[in-house]
This record gives structure tokens, sequence and C-alpha cells, in this order.
């Protein structure tokens, strides 16, 4: 938003502008070092095998597998990680007024078609030397994703951007779910689709087994793409990503579809399905 050589405004001017501290202007940003981002790599495999590990109880098993951390180094690097605990907390804070969180819808609801129940959220993907991040929107039916966007920041715009696409491509679903994470509690994230006449759902508070589905697509996807390569490059990554994406929408039979001894992928059933939700 600061254009640098602007003829008339001085840097000082345009930061007091724009409420911005001079210092925060000029600061770069440093890079996790070498030994940090191979152990993100090795807390992001433990957190999918095992969700329930706090950092107290991850510190203990990295130190286990020989690494010298302690716990406020791993609560560090898990926290751009974006990675949060399963358990029920208590309530021991109000929330903030302006705060737009919305009413869980999906218990004990019986999801029978596309385009009935979306579902989106992000995870965290190593590059060389770097992170970035992954989001999906996913078609809760069919397990099909519908669109996904890489990013290196943890905003809002690449999440829109993939809504964006999504609903361009294939329509307008009735109930969109994801967590109470920053980027989908934004008016940027939530007013486009409440202004389309989409029912918002959010997961409780720490329990990421509210939007499963979207989990066991990460899992999924790390296992069976991210982990078996070194990613050299945010491009590189983009390209195996789309090609995985294909892979799995197109290709790769889905357990949840195998019927009758027929064995269906997410796009058969999306597509498969479709119609009788669009004369319902």
């Amino acid at each position: 938003m600061i254009e640098t050589h602007h003829p008339k405004l001085p840097v000082t001017r345009k930061c007091a502008l724009l409420g911005l501290a001079r210092a925060s202007y000029y600061h770069q940003p440093q890079s996790e070092s070498d030994s940090n981002l191979r152990l993100m790599r090795v807390i992001d495999g433990n957190y999918l095998a095992y969700p329930f590990f706090e950092s107290r109880q991850m510190a203990r098993w990295l130190r286990r597998q020989s690494h010298a951390v302690n716990r406020k180094r791993v609560q560090r690097l898990m926290r751009p990680m974006g990675l949060e605990t399963i358990y029920r907390e208590p309530n021991l804070s109000r929330k903030h007024p302006s705060q737009l969180l919305f009413t869980y819808l999906m218990r004990r609801l019986a999801v029978e078609r596309p385009n009935q129940v979306w579902a989106m959220d992000l995870t965290y993907v190593p590059i060389h030397g770097d992170f970035i991040y992954l989001c999906a929107v996913l078609d809760w039916h069919s397990r099909a994703v519908l669109a996904w966007e890489l990013s290196n920041t943890l905003d809002a715009g690449f999440c829109v951007r993939a809504v964006q696409r999504a609903m361009g491509r294939y329509g307008t679903p009735e109930i969109f779910n994801t967590d109470q994470g920053c980027q989908f509690t934004s008016a940027e994230f939530t007013q486009p689709l409440l202004a389309a006449g989409v029912k918002l759902s959010m997961d409780g508070k720490g329990r990421c087994l509210d939007n499963v589905f979207v989990e066991r697509l990460w899992r999924t996807v790390k296992h069976d793409e991210i982990y078996l390569k070194s990613y050299r490059s945010q491009v590189e990554a983009e390209t195996n990503l789309a090609a995985f994406f294909r892979f799995y929408n197109e290709q790769r039979p889905h357990s949840v579809h195998d019927r009758d001894g027929r064995h269906f992928t997410p796009m058969e059933v999306y597509r498969r399905d479709l119609p009788v939700a669009l004369s319902a």
C-alpha cells in the first residue's frame, strides 16, 4: 500500500496515514533456520499421527526421538504452522465482540448430495528453506476437492480466491463449514458467502474433528504427495499439487465410495449425484 518513490509524501507521513509504525515498514522478516525447518517437518508428521499432543507432550516425544528441544521452542514452531491440539478447553475468556462466529450446523445432518455442504481448511507445506500454506475447498458428499490455493502468508486473501474459484466453477453451496481461524472469521471471507445466501457453519474451538473430512484429506495429501517429495519452491509445489489433485479427483478411488464391488472417484460421485441435487 505504500508507494516507495512518491514525489511528495515522505515515508514517515505515509506510515502515519496508515497507522503503521515506521519500523514495521522497514522490517525485513527473517526466514527460519534450516534446523528449525527440519524440526517443523518432524512436528508436522507427529501431529498428523497424534493430533492430541499438546506442546509439552510433543516436546517429550521429540526428545525421545533424539531432538534437543524444549516446550517453548515447540510452541513457537507450532504457532506459524497453524497446529492446535485437539482437546476440550474450559471457557475462561470472552470472545471479542467484533469476531464473526457461527453455529456448527453439521451435527446430525445427513449429507446426501453435492453442493449441500462445502468445507475449507488450511495446512502447512514445507518447501526448500521455507514453508507455505495450502487451503482447499472440499465437497462433503463426494469428497471432491473443488478448488485450492497456496500462499506464503496466512492472510484471508488466498482462502477467498479459492472459494471464488470453486463457486465460479461448481455453483453455490447450501452450507459452508470452517474452523474459527482468523481467516474464516474475517469480513473479507464471510461477507461474500452471506451475500450469496450461503449458511455459514464453524467448528467448536479446539475441535478439528468437527471438520474431519478435511483433516483426512490433509493426511492423504501429505502422506501420498508432500512427504514423498522435497519441493524446492512454491512454483514446484503448485505444479506437483495440481497433478496430485487431478489424480485424487479423477483417478484415485475413494474408500468411502466402494459400493457393490465397484470403486468410484470423488469426481465420479460428484457428477453422478449432481443431476439429482439439481432436480430435487
